[in-house]
């Protein structure tokens, strides 16, 4: 056997086996003469030669890795082109992987290690894409007219040493490695609504709250959303789950349709489970289109919402099956994202673990960062009642691991947001307004990125546009946990509405009362602007209780100096309302 140098395409059919079981004698009549009558002579035209055919593919070698990836590039532009006029579901599409290796000739064959990296590259490739090895992209960086992205060292079947691959996207696919089933899971494609009406104009319609919807989920960074290309591929006909999960790598979908009769519409919309048909959430929208860009708007917010939400508690769901130690670091912080919100003995301490692991798994990982960095702030909270906060050890660990975070990605709403959030608990509010204003930007359906964005609207003066806000996050996410309430009733108090704000507080209970202090300052606070003097001394006098026996600053201080440190750390910025606040507290009699 001789040895050369060669560039190696390698082509499959993506579902062969489903499209033969669907139609045998139509489907091998089909790839047949794609074959011959397509990627042959685009071979042949590129300088090639084709080694070896096989039932649904084929292996060919260049001399130049140029003509290798333009001949590819040619022969999925072809194979899409020739079929525009076909049915999705019928549709032969190939994934091509190409490799610049050693290999060895024997006759006309070739062997060797050259040829079974693009052989393993091929089924990693996104249908109608092609994906190539980095010795393969170093030979056409510059030399091919094409966006091509560096998507890491996926594994390759029977391959131990690491290998890098180039994804070239014809489609708008992202790359997703089959066997990293998070990366597939959280996938979600958006089909084009059907529309239902009499009218086929109204298709437009539809299509744009499909693609309102898409725009906005993919502000989620715990989400891949399929682009519109080719999720809207699948336009003509009702492809079934199997051949959407297959082509698009989605593990979610989310359809529906729309009904207009005059001066109303009807919007039906479900997120469908890929993986076993399992409906996931349904909703029915009616609406009178008086301004059809804002019914358009509104629907795909609360669309977005609630379908983000489901997919990431579905994914949280799913990590939790898993053992820890077999978990990746995105496992890991969904299992300690479960703990977060939990201030039973224990909870914490569960989560703080879990984000520890997750960071040591994944170093660059900056929301395990911001995870930690909630923990060691309720540390503060819990135990460094009275301590100055340029002492307390863990609001100090807690800012510096949201710096952390946003050193490591700047671009996710949800680590902006706990920058700006614990820059605002250190009372620099120049800072915090910077970060949750971008981080709302970036993501305005994230409710809770929206709740703390509201807070901080509280703390500069603005209480009204902070009940909007708020109001707007309660709404996204009808089952929010009771601290949304905290900073709902410190809103409405701040906007002088002390009977909504008593209410709220209200509701807020725990098995521990004075678990949070500072929900029995407000509260007493509220009943005496209301003129409840009784409640408000009542609860006045459990604030001093709760305070005094958790309290690590001076020993002598007494309610003065409790006072102080609730002024301090409702992170109020105007002094008109850190006045009214204390004068409220003293009317309670603290």
């Amino acid at each position: 056997m001789d040895r050369k140098l060669a560039a190696i395409l390698v082509a499959d059919v993506v579902g062969y086996s489903r499209l033969i079981e669907r139609d045998e004698a139509g489907t091998i009549g089909s790839y047949r003469a794609l074959q011959t009558q397509t990627a042959q002579p685009l071979v042949d035209k590129n300088g090639g030669r084709i080694v070896k055919t096989l039932g649904d593919g084929f292996i060919a070698e260049f001399l130049s890795v140029v003509h290798a990836v333009n001949c590819a590039v040619d022969i999925q532009n072809a194979f899409a082109r020739e079929q525009a006029n076909a049915v999705d579901i019928d549709k032969i599409v190939l994934r091509i992987g190409i490799n610049l290796g050693d290999v060895f000739t024997e006759g006309g064959d070739l062997l060797g290690d050259g040829v079974n990296i693009a052989a393993r590259l091929e089924p990693l490739c996104p249908p109608g894409d092609v994906l190539m090895s980095g010795s393969a992209y170093e030979q056409i960086a510059g030399k091919v007219n094409a966006a091509i992205a560096y998507v890491g060292e996926p594994h390759l079947k029977n391959i131990s040493r690491p290998i890098k691959a180039y994804h070239l996207s014809l489609t708008g696919a992202k790359f997703s490695p089959q066997g990293q089933r998070l990366a597939n899971e959280s996938a979600i494609a958006v089909l084009p609504f059907v529309n239902m009406s009499e009218d086929p104009e109204q298709v437009y319609f539809g299509d744009g709250i499909a693609e309102d919807i898409i725009i906005e989920l993919a502000r989620f960074t715990e989400l891949a959303v399929t682009a519109k290309a080719s999720s809207f591929a699948l336009r003509s006909h009702a492809a079934d789950l199997r051949e959407i999960r297959e082509r698009l790598g989605a593990g979610y979908i989310v359809e529906g349709s729309v009904r207009r009769a005059g001066a109303r519409v009807r919007i039906s919309v479900q997120l469908v489970e890929t993986e076993n048909g399992t409906h996931l959430w349904a909703e029915r929208y009616d609406r009178v289109l008086e301004d059809i860009f804002a019914v358009q708007e509104d629907i795909a917010q609360s669309v977005v919402a609630r379908v983000a939400q489901r997919v990431i508690d579905n994914n949280e769901v799913m990590a939790r099956r898993r053992r820890p130690e077999d978990a990746r670091a995105y496992d890991l912080f969904l299992q300690a994202n479960r703990f977060s919100d939990n201030f039973e003995p224990g909870g914490q301490d569960k989560a703080a673990a879990l984000f520890e692991q997750a960071a040591q798994v994944d170093p660059s990982f900056a929301r395990a960062y911001t995870g930690l960095a909630y923990i060691y702030l309720g540390r503060a909270s819990e135990s460094g009642i009275g301590v100055p906060r340029e002492q307390d050890e863990n609001r100090i660990r807690a800012l510096q691991l949201a710096e952390t975070a946003f050193s490591l990605d700047p671009g996710d709403p949800r680590v902006q947001c706990t920058l700006g959030y614990i820059s605002m608990t250190w009372r620099d509010f120049k800072r915090a307004e910077h970060h949750l204003d971008l981080a709302k930007a970036m993501n305005p359906n994230d409710a809770t990125i929206l709740i703390l964005w509201s807070a901080m609207q509280g703390a500069v003066g603005r209480p009204e546009r902070g009940l909007e806000g708020a109001d707007i996050a309660c709404r996204l996410n009808p089952l929010h946990p009771s601290w949304y309430n905290y900073y709902k009733a410190r809103l409405l108090f701040l906007a002088g509405r002390y009977e909504e704000a008593a209410l709220l507080l209200e509701q807020r209970t725990f098995s521990t009362p004075d678990r949070e202090p500072r929900d029995l300052a407000w509260r007493a606070a509220s009943y005496a602007m209301l003129d409840r003097l009784a409640d408000a001394n009542a609860f006045g006098e459990a604030f001093v209780r709760a305070i005094s026996g958790r309290w690590k600053g001076d020993p002598a201080a007494g309610s003065a100096a409790y006072v102080n440190w609730l002024i301090d750390v409702s992170y109020l910025q105007g002094k008109e309302d850190m006045t009214r606040l204390r004068a409220a507290l003293k009317k309670a009699g603290i």
